[in-house]
């Protein structure tokens, strides 16, 4: 066997008898591959780490505590070597050949018929890289192929068998570098993209050339009502073939209409995938160093949206029943109404000098915080000309946060 070429292939184990010799921190890494691939995994050990104990107890290994014995190789497609004992390797390793079953060793590449690459997995595509005795130049070229995959920074075009699909993306609370890598790799892919105007404008400028990115705030509605038009062009481009990438600031599914447009796509037949974004409720606050939780101080936070006034009949909130909770209280899109918000919670008990933030533009270069109290925050946000996007926390975690920061 030449020390410098292996002859790469990829095995297919579902259902077939796989052996492992040990139960330590290298079984721990190579067990999830093998169970991932549907193997039938036997596990000889006398003892294991937490970890794979646990994968036995779940029933995705079975595991016979003991040490090898001559024999346990019999009806086995592939090995692996693990123990720190270097007779019983070397044995179970002649066992192997003997057998003609692959082997890998830990211990000894070289004496070994089989050599694990560095793995990683991209949506569909797996990676695997050998560089004979560098295995962490193996996983260095890994980590680079998997990572430009995922963020869409090396071009690997797909020839797409699926029909009209659209991903409804959060985008996250606005710095770029807060979308999931997931969210990221579907806007390289994209040849369309519907983005609000709080998505995180700089990832758009990322795109090619090629993408068209559409603003949600300037399609035409004509007949239609603006969430109508945003269905309607999402549902068109999809069903053109384009692939489709509906780019929304912070969660779809926090105040973001997410489920009204996958509802839309539903009854067109259109599939549409959902990526989570991390929302501006806790992400903002965690920025400005507020915590929305913390022991003895908050064991809990409400997310509460406050574009409609307290005293509106449209109003879906329980602003009494806001104001006797003890914990944490953040408002998205509540700037305008946040004078009325607060007197409200005043009106139906919360202390008036209950500390209150206000964080305008979070994440993003233009972040700035303006504190106050509910007797204060109305007045005060008004003379400090706040204006959306802005994260309202409401809560003896404001306080905390100021005298960490003094």
């Amino acid at each position: 066997m030449s020390e410098n070429f292996a002859y790469p292939v990829g095995l297919r184990l579902s259902g077939r008898r796989v052996v492992v010799l040990g139960a330590g921190q290298v079984a721990q890494r190579r067990l999830p591959a093998l169970i991932a691939a549907g193997a039938d995994i036997l596990l000889i050990s006398p003892s294991a780490t937490a970890s794979v104990e646990a994968m036995a107890e779940a029933g995705e290994v079975r595991w016979e505590r003991r040490r090898y014995q001559e024999g346990d190789f019999e009806g086995a497609w592939y090995v692996l070597i693990t123990t720190d004992d270097p007779e019983a390797n070397a044995a179970a390793s002649a066992e192997a050949e003997a057998r003609r079953v692959w082997c890998v060793r830990s211990d000894d590449a070289e004496a070994a018929s089989a050599w694990t690459p560095a793995t990683g997995r991209s949506e569909g595509v797996t990676v695997a890289v050998l560089t004979g005795r560098d295995p962490r130049r193996s996983a260095a070229v890994r980590d680079a192929v998997v990572e430009g995959l995922r963020d869409g920074t090396l071009a690997a075009p797909r020839h797409r068998t699926r029909g009209p699909h659209v991903a409804l993306v959060g985008g996250g609370p606005g710095d770029p570098d807060l979308i999931t890598v997931r969210g990221r790799r579907l806007l390289a892919e994209a040849d369309v993209v519907v983005a609000d105007r709080l998505g995180p404008r700089d990832l758009l400028d990322e795109l090619p050339p090629h993408v068209e990115v559409i603003d949600a705030a300037k399609i035409p509605y004509g007949r239609f009502m603006a969430q109508e038009a945003i269905n309607n062009a999402l549902i068109e481009h999809a069903k053109a073939g384009k692939s489709v990438v509906r780019l929304k600031g912070g969660d779809p599914f926090v105040f973001g209409r997410g489920m009204e447009e996958a509802e839309a796509l539903a009854e067109a037949g259109i599939p549409c995938t959902v990526v989570p974004g991390i929302s501006s409720s806790i992400s903002v606050p965690g920025a400005a160093g507020i915590p929305v939780t913390h022991r003895g101080v908050a064991h809990e936070f409400t997310v509460v949206s406050g574009h409609v006034a307290p005293d509106d009949p449209s109003s879906l909130v329980d602003w009494a029943a806001l104001a006797r909770l003890r914990g944490t209280l953040v408002l998205l899109m509540a700037v305008e109404k946040i004078g009325a918000i607060a007197a409200a919670l005043v009106a139906h008990g919360r202390a008036a000098d209950t500390p209150v933030a206000v964080v305008q533009e979070g994440t993003t270069p233009a972040q700035r915080r303006v504190d106050a109290t509910l007797a204060t925050v109305g007045e005060k946000a008004a003379a400090e000309g706040v204006r959306p996007p802005a994260v309202v926390v409401i809560g003896e975690v404001v306080a905390l946060s100021s005298r960490a920061h003094r």
